[in-house]
């Protein structure tokens, strides 16, 4: 069984583990179609392509080698892949963490994949196209730029950025690797704890399933097994429950935390008569979010969660860290300024951060890339991407909500458009319908239907009117904040524990860049004097129950972090830390 805390940090799945594994990252044939004739004219078969480019980085970023933010809405890549043998009775995979916004794969001229939707992985089973030795890898990749119905999150669709908006993400953003795996072979696993009952449910999805095959799950905490099960497989699906058998409470346990980031690791085997086909590894945590009594609690006690958003741009890169390593200090930052969580905003993230997330301790709300306008193509494809986000992260126990939509981007008319509140309300079902562990909103910020928590967005600086605004819940739901409604009519507060998941945005200029924020702070003396006055109140709320500050980097020309883009703190690493301990004086 694996380390999962020494798991390696370019690995791109490391909430499932197989040990075997190809990494396809680096230099690839790459070239812009403007014109759109790469299809019409071969290109996905022995056409050369003049230029390179650095996978997994797209190619508006530095770190791709090429750094142009003009718009190419149509790019291809290629690059030759060696297989030294094609084993009989087995697949070989190929994976793709992202591709924005559609994609089209083809190996030895054979299309092999499509898929749609620029934040999710997508897998193609290459075996009867693939040969053993050399293969030709073709990817077209196709973006919308100009297109605002498209889920797309902070990506501009003009060449420069301005205001909250960024430059654009085209292509393979995320790790393009290869693996083999036997023609029976467990496809994917779900893994609910239970922290009432103490046990773990397992539901496997098994590829090629037949009868005789059966799998032996083992657990174990800290190198000591715990509960081991061998069952047969009696379906391509099959649900399992373990009891765990240990002790979990009063502070003596193993259930995960923030400050106690404890883990499970478990391994599976898939068996073929006494053959084992299929091993994998996997880790889960002992975690429960709940609201009992209006009150949102972890492991059913009352949980105070302390954000900060996190956009997930990165020097150079763009969407793309340039390591593993990267995203695991983007973790440790977060922690060492006192935040027990964070909230992802407008990315799908990179599994390697909320693997990070859940080693060293640190709550996430998952939230959707979201487009602007709202059309039936726009509901179809964040229904289909959303879906698949949410399946794809959900055994980590560090995500504690999901956030489809956020500030009715992708719902502009929500106040009178019956349609865009039935979207919403939509979603809402739909991401419980998938999960149903979690906390779910219909719309961050504002113009709420039915959510979990009623969150707010507010970015008055003024101390005084802060504290006014938040003295109770009544006078937080009726504030107005922007200058927006938190519930849409017909919809209504009903005790829901009130969160104020945006806030703070104060500037602070520290280098060359100008940039705007949605207060200014002339030196780090008025700095720290504005982050106490939009912190105190907030702290002294008895009707707030959790917060979440703008931001932790600077992007691009918003220039509201708390850390530089390349992650220098502005203040003290631990001045922030008392902040957010209520050390406010």
């Amino acid at each position: 069984m694996m380390n999962q805390r020494t798991c390696n940090p370019d690995y791109p799945r490391p909430q499932f583990v197989r040990k075997a594994w190809h990494n396809l990252n680096g230099e690839w044939e790459f070239e812009y179609d403007d014109d759109n004739r790469g299809e019409r004219e071969g290109w996905s078969s022995g056409k050369p392509l003049s230029r390179t480019i650095r996978v997994p980085f797209c190619y508006q970023s530095e770190l791709s080698g090429i750094g142009e933010p003009t718009i190419h809405d149509t790019v291809w890549y290629r690059r030759t892949v060696q297989l030294t043998s094609k084993r009989a009775n087995y697949r070989q995979l190929l994976h793709f963490g992202a591709v924005d916004y559609a994609a089209k794969v083809w190996v030895n001229g054979c299309l092999v994949a499509q898929h749609e939707g620029g934040h999710t992985p997508f897998t193609a089973d290459i075996t009867y196209a693939a040969r053993e030795g050399a293969n030709e890898l073709v990817v077209q990749a196709r973006d919308y730029g100009t297109d605002v119905t498209l889920p797309r999150g902070k990506q501009y669709w003009k060449e420069q950025p301005e205001q909250v908006f960024y430059t654009a993400t085209t292509g393979i953003w995320q790790t393009v690797w290869l693996e083999e795996v036997y023609d029976s072979y467990i496809d994917a696993v779900y893994l609910t704890p239970d922290i009432d009952r103490n046990d773990i449910r397992i539901r496997l999805r098994i590829e090629g399933w037949r009868p005789g095959l059966r799998v032996r799950a083992r657990i174990a905490f800290e190198g000591e097994t715990i509960a081991e099960d061998v069952f047969q497989l009696r379906a391509a699906e099959e649900t399992r429950t373990i009891g765990l058998h240990d002790f979990n409470d009063h502070g003596l346990g193993r259930w995960w935390t923030p400050e106690r980031p404890n883990l499970y690791d478990i391994s599976f085997a898939l068996y073929e008569g006494e053959q084992i086909v299929d091993e994998a590894d996997s880790y889960f945590g002992m975690r429960k979010i709940s609201i009992e009594d209006g009150k949102v609690c972890l492991n059913n006690r009352p949980y105070y969660m302390k954000l900060v958003l996190d956009q997930g741009y990165f020097p150079g890169g763009l969407l793309t860290a340039d390591s593993g390593e990267a995203l695991r200090r983007d973790v440790e930052l977060t922690k060492a300024m006192g935040f027990n969580g964070a909230r992802k905003h407008q990315k799908i993230e990179d599994p390697r951060y909320l693997y990070w997330c859940d080693v060293l301790g640190l709550l996430v709300w998952g939230e959707m890339a979201n487009a602007y306008q709202y059309s039936e193509t726009y509901v179809q494809r964040i229904t289909r991407e959303w879906q698949e986000a949410v399946l794809r992260d959900y055994n980590h126990p560090c995500i504690v909500a999901w956030v489809p939509i956020n500030e009715s981007w992708g719902v502009p008319n929500m106040l009178v458009d019956k349609r865009q509140q039935q979207h919403t309300l939509a979603m809402y079902h739909l991401t419980q319908s998938l999960d149903d562990t979690r906390l779910v909103l219909s719309n961050d910020g504002w113009e709420h239907t039915r959510s979990d928590l009623a969150t707010i967005h507010d970015y008055e600086h003024r101390r005084e009117v802060l504290a006014e605004r938040y003295a109770t819940a009544r006078s937080a739901i009726d504030s107005l904040a922007q200058n927006r409604w938190i519930y849409v009519p017909g919809y209504a507060y009903n005790g829901e524990p009130i969160h104020l998941s945006e806030f703070g945005g104060i500037s602070y200029r520290t280098g060359e860049s100008a940039g705007w924020g949605y207060s200014a702070a002339a030196d780090g003396e008025d700095y720290l004097r504005r982050l106490i006055d939009v912190m105190a109140p907030i702290a002294g709320s008895r009707a707030i129950q959790g917060y979440c500050y703008t931001q932790l980097t600077d992007v691009q020309q918003e220039i509201n972090g708390l850390l530089t883009a390349d992650r220098e703190p502005k203040l003290p690493l631990e001045v922030i830390r008392k902040l957010n301990e209520g050390d406010l004086d």
